[in-house]
């Protein structure tokens, strides 16, 4: 029971400190920055964070959300991102536990949950998803299909090829006959990345399920604007999002299962 809480404690932790660098990587991949170096430091006044001053979530409370120096705001993002990320990796943890073999399934879960994350609140930001972050989450996760604990290999890389493949045919033809874009290039790609960790139903599912998320925030998203007398078509909605919390979901519910795919 003690080691039980102290593990738990520790992946929470754990997903705090991932978290923190996921902060970086989402700040700074879109931007064309390396993640590893120089240091972190102020977007307001550059000034470099020190390692007491960069402590996950206890730093942001500590600062009341400030810079020390130039008393720039910080981003909501930061503990938000951090917290999520702790909070994710206890939960899959709790699912899958700590075994021999199970360790690299954890460390592949983690990665993908990581990926998850980065995507997310990069094309919410920006409009795009990073190659860096589905590309080589596609090569991770093939290199590690091996391990995983609810899908064959042989599966998983067919499910993957086969659902990129998918996708990119059926935006072609959707351009073609619409003259508009369908599925952007990095959520065509992200799908790929879905199927090499979670296999053909959860390409499936995370689509519907993605698909139902974003049809409400985008009912949701459009009343606020009419009430506000702005243009519906004004501010496009990005899907990446979605598609996170339709995978996230798969992950941890299998809704595949639910719905015999």
């Amino acid at each position: 029971m003690i080691l039980a809480v102290i593990a738990s404690i520790f992946v929470f932790i754990l997903g705090l400190v991932v978290g923190s660098f996921l902060n970086v990587v989402i700040y700074r991949l879109p931007r064309d920055l390396s993640v590893v170096k120089p240091r972190s430091c102020c977007p307001g006044c550059q000034t470099p964070i020190e390692w007491n001053q960069n402590i996950p979530v206890i730093s942001y409370l500590i600062l009341r959300g400030k810079c020390r120096k130039c008393s720039s705001p910080i981003s909501w993002q930061y503990p938000v991102v951090e917290l999520l990320t702790g909070f994710l990796f206890w939960a899959s943890w709790r699912g899958l536990g700590f075994d021999a073999f199970a360790i690299i399934s954890q460390i592949r879960i983690w990665t993908f949950i990581s990926i998850c994350i980065s995507i997310a609140f990069i094309d919410l930001e920006h409009r795009i998803i990073p190659d860096e972050l589905s590309l080589g989450g596609w090569l991770f996760g093939a290199l590690t299909c091996y391990w995983d604990f609810r899908n064959g290999m042989g599966n998983l890389i067919f499910s993957s090829l086969g659902g990129f493949g998918f996708f990119f045919l059926f935006a072609i033809v959707y351009e073609k006959i619409t003259g508009r874009n369908g599925l952007g290039g990095g959520d065509i790609k992200f799908m790929g990345t879905i199927g090499i960790f979670l296999g053909f139903g959860g390409i499936w599912s995370s689509l519907i399920l993605s698909s139902v998320i974003g049809v409400i925030v985008g009912v949701i998203y459009a009343w606020f604007q009419k009430k506000r007398k702005e243009n519906i078509l004004r501010t496009a909605i990005p899907y990446g999002p979605f598609l996170v919390m339709g995978a996230l979901a798969e992950l941890f519910f299998e809704f595949s299962k639910w719905l015999n795919l």
